[in-house]
């Protein structure tokens, strides 16, 4: 293995091509039209364009990426994680084309990436397991006939999904139908798969995990645990490691089902084997995660290992660097700095990064895709960096922490900094560990101040040409920006063909993002506090409500792209006819 096409962006593509230097491998990056100027891409031996803006068209394009990795000379691919990172075709792909997978053979990414058959390996080992559908179900009906059959919550889970996507946890029969919906949708739109099941959900449980490496000699090594307890709509905000406040029986019980797991499906590579863990102390498996987690530095801080490194490892064939499980050395803290405002309900934004200055000294380790100047495009997660502490004990590491996210600064883009801040000195988190995964929802009763709204973000749009050198025919792609440098464009731009003044009837987008789908239909008659429309930015969905009663004109249609504030209907009162309004044109 000699160079690495890197098929992801962000924090994590700087993860892996600082492995690859280290590890003696050539860096080959692949950006879509936003990304053209990221920290990634600068860090990169290589950079090739993947000429698309959306993430259908870029990171999720398995033909460009194979091209591109022909194209660039790489014998190797890693998908870091979300993306195409737990799709077996495109582990298939990347084999037929005569590359080197670094990560699962196809036929276990198939088998563990779909929840039900990694349910099936669960009970087979003997794994502890909650009841759940036999199968998928294919309508809302059916998942409210299990909810009435074995009580509430249940959780209606993707089959395909991962990540926190495609998974809603239903409290109350009247909202089990919707959320059945919901989460096909997400799942279609993340995985391209909509397939879901439904299981009995453990409440207010904590999430346990352990990190598996498993090489091609037949090693299969459980390497440590992790708590991921505290999370928000389902996905992680910070982990921590080893796992802390489990009994030994429960950690030996974790670690035997994790291991007989991995070797029950014939795992390769790295690998995260989740349970939940409740109150009372019942255990059940979640899910395998095929992939590197987000959270894979916390182990690494206490076993020494560098995961990716025995990625690449694993994927040349040769065996696991260690032997036994590594003794835990320390504790270690993870906090994941997304572009997210808590006192917003952490809304995800999109902007520019003003000032992004990182706090340093003894324990601190930062893995970041941006830095000052950088673009949070919309369209994509909104994880842009990762702050890990490691102290020699829990207690040292979250004295460390309080003075690192003291030192940290963020400016420009609104982020989960104060949340941190606060959490990290909540008693909850900081000494009597009452933390559970719907904690912030539940007992979390800080009132943190919203944030101001980031100025919108200046166009990233590529405009293409070819030329001429040496007799050589090349693309170019230049930054509209910089047109605009030289003289004023005869288009104008869709904010302002949307430009309207603001009145109470304006229906306007909350966030940048998708406009998936509309709830009413053109003319219906709606009343405040509806939910119209969805919209999905930085892959999670987000309502549009109505702001007041009457009558609804869609002015965008459902697919198309959408600036924050940009007004996508207006509701009117009274007899007012709504033809008579001219509906703007709209991106797609």
């Amino acid at each position: 293995m000699k160079k690495v096409l890197i098929a992801n962006r962000g924090e994590i593509a700087v993860r892996i091509i600082r492995a690859c230097k280290d590890y003696g491998l050539t860096s080959v990056a692949v950006y879509a039209d936003a990304d053209a100027d990221a920290l990634f891409v600068q860090l990169a031996h290589e950079a090739f364009a993947l000429n698309g803006v959306t993430a259908k068209d870029s990171y999720l394009d398995i033909d460009k990426l194979i091209a591109i990795a022909k194209r660039s000379g790489a014998d190797a691919v890693h998908p870091g994680y979300g993306f195409l990172s737990e799709r077996s075709e495109f582990a298939q792909a990347v084999i037929d084309a005569g590359l080197i997978w670094i990560g699962p053979d196809p036929k276990v990414i198939e088998a563990l990436g779909d929840k039900l058959k990694a349910r099936a390996i669960a009970q087979k080992v003997g794994a502890p397991l909650v009841a759940g559908s036999d199968g998928a179900i294919s309508s809302p009906a059916e998942a409210l006939v299990f909810a009435k059959k074995f009580g509430l919550p249940i959780a209606i889970k993707a089959a395909h999904g991962g990540g926190g996507r495609g998974l809603k946890i239903a409290r109350e029969l009247g909202e089990v139908e919707e959320l059945f919906s919901s989460a096909t949708r997400e799942a279609v739109a993340a995985f391209g798969r909509g397939e879901c099941y439904v299981e009995q959900f453990l409440d207010r449980p904590r999430h346990i995990e352990a990190q598996v490496l498993a090489d091609r000699l037949g090693n299969v090594l459980v390497v440590g645990t992790r708590d991921c307890s505290l999370q928000r709509r389902n996905q992680k905000l910070v982990e921590e490691a080893p796992a802390p406040f489990l009994s030994e029986e429960q950690r030996q019980k974790i670690h035997s089902a994790a291991r007989d797991i991995c070797a029950e499906a014939g795992y390769t590579g790295a690998g995260t084997v989740e349970f939940l863990l409740s109150a009372d102390g019942v255990i059940s498996f979640l899910e395998v995660n095929t992939r590197l987690q987000v959270e894979h530095p916390v182990t690494e801080e206490t076993t020494g290992l560098d995961l990716v490194i025995e990625q690449f490892r694993i994927a040349e064939g040769l065996p696991i660097s260690v032997t036994t499980m590594p003794e835990p050395r320390g504790h270690a803290i993870e906090f994941r700095i997304n572009m997210e405002d808590p006192g917003r309900g952490f809304l995800p934004s999109a902007g520019d990064i003003t000032a992004f200055a990182a706090p340093s000294g003894p324990g601190i380790r930062l893995d970041s895709g941006v830095a000052t100047g950088s673009a949070i495009p919309p369209m994509f997660d909104s994880l842009a960096a990762k702050l890990i502490v490691w102290g020699a004990t829990r207690e040292q590491a979250i004295a460390r922490s309080r003075r690192a996210l003291s030192e940290f600064t963020i400016e420009g883009v609104p982020s989960v900094l104060p949340f941190h801040r606060t959490v990290i000195a909540h008693d909850d988190f900081a000494k009597n560990f009452h933390i559970h995964t719907r904690w912030i929802e539940t007992d979390f009763a800080e009132t943190l101040e919203a944030a101001s709204r980031p100025a919108p973000t200046a166009s990233v749009d590529l405009l293409r040409g070819h030329v001429e050198i040496d007799g050589k025919r090349v693309e170019i792609g230049i930054p509209d920006t910089f047109l605009r440098l030289l003289g004023p464009l005869s288009a104008t731009s869709n904010n302002d063909k949307k430009s309207e003044e603001s009145d109470a009837g304006a229906v306007t987008a909350p966030v940048p993002g998708l406009l998936v789908h509309w709830n009413v239909s053109d003319g219906a008659t709606v009343e405040k506090g509806d939910v119209l429309a969805m919209m999905d930015v930085m892959k999670m969905e987000t309502a549009v409500t109505a702001p007041v009663s009457g009558t609804i004109t869609i002015l965008a249609e459902a697919g198309s792209s959408q600036a924050a504030g940009a007004v996508i209907a207006r509701i009117t009162s009274g007899t007012t006819s709504t033809t008579e309004q001219t509906k703007p044109e709209t991106r797609t």
